[in-house]
């Protein structure tokens, strides 16, 4: 059944089939919620004890993957015609990926995650000794890092190949498989894959908002002083709605490019405010040591199982983030193949894997060590307020600004920064749902307006869902890896897939020119 809309087509079986996963998804843990808790936690300690490695694997093995295909010969492919231009200049592309790519829980662990390592460190270490101060300062730069935005790259690359010169007119995960689609995208086969991805990221985007909205509302209740409770961050989950349904409905160019473009130079106002007045010198230099760190013991923190202590760290933190990224992957695929018609492969992967590290580094470096500074010196003791629940650690963020010189004028900035990067994450993630519940979609084309927004309210009802469960942050973490296995295999599909097309399109190229 289809309905044609400025030259659209909605695919109403894949629509309607996803927000019926959503009501059963939704309805039991909401009713359930005691139960839904043990289910979740039990189920994540499940597939990370016995499926952990292979993320590990995973996020190995797509690096090397596009490193070689970047630094090769096929780095060279433009997506789109050869004199085809880039629609977005470089600082919005760059910009706009970003935002897709990172959202409002950048903000949250970019404050926060270094005082959850200081108590629980890595490799044996103990809790706040030097060594495991210098790691807790660096394992967010390792998870935020290349390793990421890899796993963020593959699928866009997968999907834009195909879409952008081989002109197969679907913007969904499935195009990236489209070499073991016999039957094409809108087999049996095909719409399960694209099933599988809207069921992910939809649990992917609950874990994001169930993160940011109890940090956003933190602020909004210093900066209003009022309290803290549950209807302030369904009001804050509410409000990020009806920002990001709005910029869905003006559109990439006047809405979500507009939104990225004023929030990534607010932000970088802030982090420059946050160096010069905080600790600048203990910043700058303890994030130099992070980087060292990372660099010097990449490829151990890349496979690093911990198989004799068991501490839990790998399972809790890497495999999560990895399991995070993998669930989120096909979303930003999707976003970054729409605006990266021009660019080339080799363009792509490295705008992916450096402009993103980098941004996501520097917000690591100058907020953690900041609040890392407040915290060994006694000034504000973070990791208390942290160890007191996933409500006080959203508290502790806005605590942490506000000791600034002019605290309350940066908690605003800060809050506001949060906002729109949440709207413009979920604003992508509902263009990207509203693409694969679009029929054809050919290049420079859009889903319709309504199909947009309509995903940019269904977003926030898993989000709202956690938020009446008990368990805390462990629940919201879990629920990210338990629905991102699948998509492991997918994974791999994507990159022998795309290999099979590049190599057919040598073969017709030669085809051509021996004519």
């Amino acid at each position: 059944m289809r309905l044609i809309q400025n030259g659209t087509k909605t695919d109403w079986t894949m629509f309607g089939a996803t927000v019926f996963a959503i009501v059963v998804l939704c309805v039991p843990i909401i009713g359930f919620k005691d139960l839904a808790a043990s289910v979740i936690t039990s189920a994540y300690d499940s597939i990370t004890s016995k499926f952990g490695v292979l993320y590990l694997w995973y996020g190995s093995g797509v690096l090397i993957f596009l490193l070689w295909l970047a630094l090769g010969k096929h780095g060279r492919i433009k997506l789109g015609e050869e004199n085809s231009k880039p629609e977005f200049k470089t600082l919005s592309w760059v910009g706009m990926l970003f935002c897709a790519g990172v959202g409002a829980g950048l903000l949250y662990w970019a404050v926060l995650e270094w005082g959850y390592y200081i108590e629980k460190p890595p490799y044996g270490l103990s809790s706040r000794s030097a060594e495991a101060t210098e790691w807790a300062a660096s394992y967010g730069l390792f998870h935020w890092g290349p390793s990421a935005w890899a796993i963020y790259c593959l699928p866009t690359i997968a999907i834009a190949y195909p879409y952008y010169v081989k002109k197969i007119p679907y913007l969904r995960l499935s195009t990236s498989v489209i070499s073991f689609l016999p039957n094409g995208i809108n087999s049996p086969r095909g719409r399960f894959i694209d099933f599988l991805f809207m069921i992910n990221l939809i649990g992917g985007t609950g874990t994001s908002l169930g993160l940011s909205s109890p940090m956003i509302a933190g602020g909004f209740a210093k900066l209003l002083e009022v309290e803290h409770d549950f209807v302030l961050e369904v009001s804050t989950v509410v409000l990020s709605i009806a920002i990001f349904g709005t910029s869905a409905f003006l559109g990439l160019k006047k809405g979500f490019k507009k939104l990225a473009d004023f929030n990534i130079y607010l932000a970088f106002v802030l982090l420059f405010f946050v160096l010069a007045v905080g600790p600048t010198i203990f910043i700058l230099k303890v994030g130099t040591n992070s980087i060292g760190l990372v660099l010097q013991n990449f490829i151990r923190m890349n496979l690093w199982t911990d198989p004799i202590t068991n501490s839990g760290f790998v399972e809790n933190w890497t495999i999560f983030y990895w399991a995070w990224w993998v669930a989120y992957a096909p979303f930003v695929g999707i976003f970054v193949t729409r605006i990266s018609r021009g660019r080339t492969i080799k363009q792509v992967i490295g705008g992916m894997l450096i402009f993103g590290s980098l941004g996501a580094w520097l917000f690591f470096i100058v907020f953690g060590n900041y609040a890392l500074h407040l915290d060994i010196n006694n000034i504000l003791n973070v990791t208390d307020l942290m160890n007191q629940g996933s409500r006080e650690a959203a508290s502790a963020i806005s605590q942490v600004i506000l000791s600034l010189p002019f605290g309350e004028i940066a908690l605003i900035a800060f809050v506001l920064i949060s906002l729109i990067f949440l709207a413009t994450t979920y604003d992508s993630a509902s263009y990207s749902l509203a693409s694969v519940s679009t029929h054809e979609l050919k290049e420079g084309e859009n889903p319709e307006r309504w199909n947009r927004l309509f995903w940019a309210l269904a977003l926030g009802i898993l989000p709202v869902s956690l938020l009446f469960v008990d368990g805390g942050l462990k629940v919201i973490l879990s629920t990210t890896i338990v629905v991102s296995l699948p998509l492991l295999i997918v994974g791999v599909l994507m990159a022998i897939s795309l290999m099979k097309l590049i190599r057919e399109g040598e073969v017709e190229t030669k085809n051509k020119n021996a004519e």
